[in-house]
């Protein structure tokens, strides 16, 4: 068994560890003593290993949530009159996948996709952080992207046409498509898409341009002709090509929307707003004040009332507060107000443990050696700590709503508070058995060295 001296040098290691992966990526640091001045700039890498095979990428800068970096909140509203009642369920989860697609593949940070039921209606709310002009980003997500090949109806001579359309929709969707990407055309140098089919999908497209040789092959994309190119020879391979007048971004928002797949459903959009990252600046200078001063008062409060175990608490309080700044970086975790505001209460709770072993440690020292006490009031302690805290973690547990049960809330804020609690919660139970005891452990050994 490791001495409680090894265990104080290994949480002193991972404390000083996980206090530079807390640093901002830029410090500045400038000091003066008699002569001597410093004045640089510290800077902070980024994780990125390589092991043969294995790498390893993670930037160590904090994740804002829209409410502290700004951006965009959507609200969407889908249309289930026509999907059958026991299917609509499905139907909202298909959706939001979709969605979820489109905006990863959209190429926002963090972006927050969340289902809700308002007045009997579904919505789809998309939260993007860092996306101040969300227009574009509106018709990506509302657009429904169903891609289909048609076929030109033959029409003989003398027949009524009035009320048909002059094609007939083929069996090649989207769905058979296996991936769309942009690619420029030799000829004129134009954006346009490239389409690969799927195995069943080359089938059906190479049947198709064979049917259809010396014919025009309108495309259609959300029942409006996006291409019509002529058919000169039957086709295989699975490859096809669709060419028009696009410009760069057209051609990528068409590939994006194609390789994300057709929204289920139709949706429209029912609200929209845009938050400034000014409030999410001065949200953050103020949280980050009333930590340091509720940090303060914790502190003092221990010293005041438990001497040099208040001391040691403190000193386990801020092994828990690099800890979690630097597992908020790692995960990472989408840091916003309710979040911060889970931190900080997480920060009281964190010595809650040491209260409860404390108040123990003075009714068992009357009665006992210093050392013996203190095992004992740890040992007595525990049965108390840990069923406050699966208390408190299975509160968090039901706010997160993991599961994205429906009787259950899903908003996106509360889930950043239940996180960043149940985090704290765990970490205190570190930090308040695992720190605090060797600390203590090493204390008294040398105090009876000295005695």
């Amino acid at each position: 068994m490791k001495s409680p001296l090894f265990k104080v040098i290994v949480i002193f290691l991972v404390t000083l560890i996980c206090l530079y992966i807390s640093l901002p990526a830029k410090l500045p640091v400038k000091f003066k003593v008699g002569k001597y001045s410093f004045d640089k700039t510290l800077e902070r890498g980024n994780i990125d290993l390589k092991l043969g095979r294995f790498s390893f990428k993670r930037s160590l800068d904090l994740v804002l949530g829209l409410d502290l970096a700004g951006g965009s909140h959507l609200v969407f509203e889908a249309d289930l009159s026509k999907i059958p009642e026991g299917e609509k369920a499905t139907a909202l989860s298909s959706l939001k996948e979709v969605i979820e697609r489109r905006v990863n593949l959209f190429g926002v940070s963090e972006p927050n996709v969340q289902t809700s039921l308002f007045e009997g209606k579904s919505r789809i709310i998309v939260e993007l952080p860092g996306v101040s002009d969300p227009k574009e980003a509106t018709a990506l997500i509302g657009q429904t992207a169903q891609l289909v090949f048609a076929e030109v109806k033959e029409v003989k001579e003398g027949e009524n046409k009035t009320n048909e359309l002059p094609f007939t929709f083929s069996d090649l969707t989207g769905a058979d498509l296996k991936k769309a990407s942009v690619v420029f055309d030799n000829t004129t140098g134009k954006p346009s898409v490239s389409l690969e089919f799927t195995p069943e999908g080359a089938k059906k497209f190479e049947t198709l341009t064979e049917r259809n040789v010396n014919k025009v092959l309108p495309i259609f994309l959300d029942n409006e002709i996006i291409s019509a190119p002529l058919v000169k020879e039957k086709i295989a391979g699975g490859m096809a090509q669709i060419t028009g007048d696009f410009t760069l971004d057209q051609a990528k928002k068409m590939a994006i929307q194609l390789n994300a797949g057709a929204l289920p459903v139709p949706v429209k959009l029912v609200e929209q707003r845009t938050v400034g990252a000014t409030l999410g600046s001065e949200s953050i200078q103020r949280s980050i004040r009333a930590g340091l001063i509720g940090l303060f008062m914790v502190v003092l409060f221990m010293v005041l009332s438990y001497g040099w175990l208040g001391l040691i608490a403190s000193i386990a309080l801020f092994v828990f507060a690099a800890i979690s700044l630097a597992l908020y970086k790692l995960i990472p975790v989408v840091l916003t107000l309710p979040g911060i505001a889970g931190f900080l209460l997480s920060v009281g709770m964190a010595v809650d443990s040491n209260i409860l072993i404390f108040e123990r440690f003075k009714e068992e020292r009357p009665r006992r050696p210093l050392r013996e006490a203190l095992e004992v009031s740890f040992g007595r302690a525990w049965d108390s700590i840990r069923d406050a805290n699966i208390a408190t973690l299975t509160t968090a547990f039901v706010l997160a709503n993991p599961f994205d049960w429906g009787f259950l809330h899903t908003s996106g804020p509360v889930r950043g508070f239940a996180i960043t609690l149940a985090l704290g919660v765990g970490l205190s139970m570190f930090t308040g058995i695992v720190v605090s005891r060797n600390l203590l452990r090493v204390l008294v050994r040398e105090k009876n060295k000295n005695d």
